[in-house]
């Protein structure tokens, strides 16, 4: 939930794709399906809302088309996925369950409360399913065995993981990607080094 609904999916660092092991796949979308359904979406000022709305008509729009692709594509709308009436720009916590390959909301950041779920068999697929994307800033990977997440944080494309952690950011560590999500790093020593330029010296004596 922290990894996907920080500002409402309004963050770079947030979970674009759910891959679920295929023998969990079921109650983990029921159990993602009743805290996603649970939250009060609302003017931020009023008691119990926790979702407020995208920053613009643009962002809504971009949500809610991503959404209606992947339902035509076959994808199950598990909650929300419609877009309310009324003044601002909201958009429901949704849950896409059996979400196919081709959905558009695989492919693409999504910068917003959406949580499409797809499953996968084992291990190998599950790092190819995570790296087949033109993007490459952040993964969470959860397990309950340690030396298995760390073998599958090394295999994956990407410039931050967290290993069984929502928070992914950290002031002290670097904060960078791979592929289409960014060159260099910032933050902590790497991010000093990008402003250092490294002078090589020969000398004979």
């Amino acid at each position: 939930m922290i990894a996907k609904m920080r500002n409402m999916g309004e963050a770079c660092t947030a979970a674009n794709r759910f891959l679920v092991h295929d023998t969990v796949k079921d109650e983990f979308s029921v159990r993602l399906t009743e805290r996603m359904a649970a939250l009060k979406m609302g003017h931020g000022l009023e008691d119990g809302v926790s979702v407020g709305p995208l920053v613009n008509a643009k962002a809504r729009d971009k949500v809610a088309t991503l959404v209606d692709d992947a339902v035509s594509k076959g994808a199950r709308i598990l909650t929300g996925g419609q877009r309310p009436s009324g003044k601002g720009f909201f958009y429901p916590p949704t849950v896409l369950g059996a979400v196919p390959l081709d959905a558009r909301v695989l492919r693409e950041e999504v910068f917003g409360p959406v949580a499409p779920i797809s499953s996968f068999a084992d291990e190998a697929d599950a790092i190819r399913r995570a790296n087949d994307t033109d993007f490459g800033l952040a993964a969470y990977v959860y397990t309950r065995d340690l030396r298995r997440g760390l073998r599958v944080c090394e295999q994956l494309d990407v410039g931050m993981v967290a290993l069984n952690r929502g928070m992914l950011s950290d002031p002290a560590a670097p904060f960078g990607g791979t592929k289409q999500s960014g060159l260099g790093r910032e933050g902590a020593h790497e991010g000093l080094m990008e402003f250092v330029d490294t002078q090589y010296v020969s000398v004979e004596w």
